[in-house]
């Protein structure tokens, strides 16, 4: 007989917006990032940062069910630290100013580099996106070789009419010659010479708010899940 597997238990207070208190904070916190000031203050951060963006993240959960029934939007493993890693920075400031998660397929492990979905709450900024923004060198090799394949199928992710008038365009770093292993007169050359792919929007940050923007970050997801969709194949290969 299978043994029942039950759900992670990280339930979370009802999302009412993000607050106006937690981007003052982090205001606070850009003037005095130091290590002093946050261990005096911690208890705000936790209060009117971490735990309403906890709150969006649950509150994300219905919705993702609809599009990314395979993606973990457990709060407690979405959300990123607000410790820097600062061992190769010029930047030595010991904490992050914003509020940031991302959501990965279910069952990777918090290192997992995949293809996922990304929001951040800032002062004066929320941005929503989605796809492969630091591939590692094998994930790189294996999206350029699922691009070079499939490439019909890539242009009609990137091409679709709901993708061109919420993103524009797909984004990303690029070569300026073509990998080695494919030639200049390859047919999705343009694509094959990028380093990154991934699309978002920017918002001002007072959407954040309004328990509207759920929805409104859920629709964006939507709309990239085809692309995260498409990355994830490549490199699940």
């Amino acid at each position: 007989m299978s043994s029942l597997v039950l759900p992670d238990l990280d339930l979370q207070p009802p999302f009412t917006g993000f607050p106006k208190e937690g981007v003052a904070f982090l205001k606070r916190l850009k003037k005095n990032n130091n290590r002093e000031w946050f261990a005096t203050h911690k208890d705000e951060y936790e209060e009117l940062v971490r735990q309403p963006m906890l709150s969006l993240i649950e509150a994300l959960q219905p919705h993702f069910q609809r599009f990314a029934p395979d993606f973990d939007l457990t709060p407690k493993r979405a959300i990123f630290r607000v410790y820097r890693d600062t061992r190769f920075s010029a930047d030595k400031t010991p904490y992050k100013t914003h509020v940031a998660a991302h959501f990965v397929i279910r069952g990777k492990d918090k290192g997992f580099l995949g293809s996922g979905y990304y929001l951040h709450v800032e002062p004066g900024e929320m941005y929503v996106g989605g796809g492969i923004y630091m591939p590692d060198n094998d994930q790189l090799k294996k999206i350029r070789a699922h691009v070079a394949a499939n490439g019909e199928e890539f242009l009609s992710i990137i091409n679709a009419r709901a993708f061109k008038k919420r993103f524009g365009k797909l984004e990303g770093n690029a070569l300026t010659r073509i990998p080695k292993g494919y030639d200049e007169s390859h047919p999705m050359a343009e694509w094959l010479k990028l380093k990154q792919f991934f699309a978002g929007v920017s918002w001002p940050e007072t959407k954040s708010h309004n328990t509207r923007v759920v929805k409104e970050i859920a629709d964006v997801c939507e709309t990239l899940a085809p692309l995260v969709n498409f990355l994830n194949a490549a490199m699940s290969r």
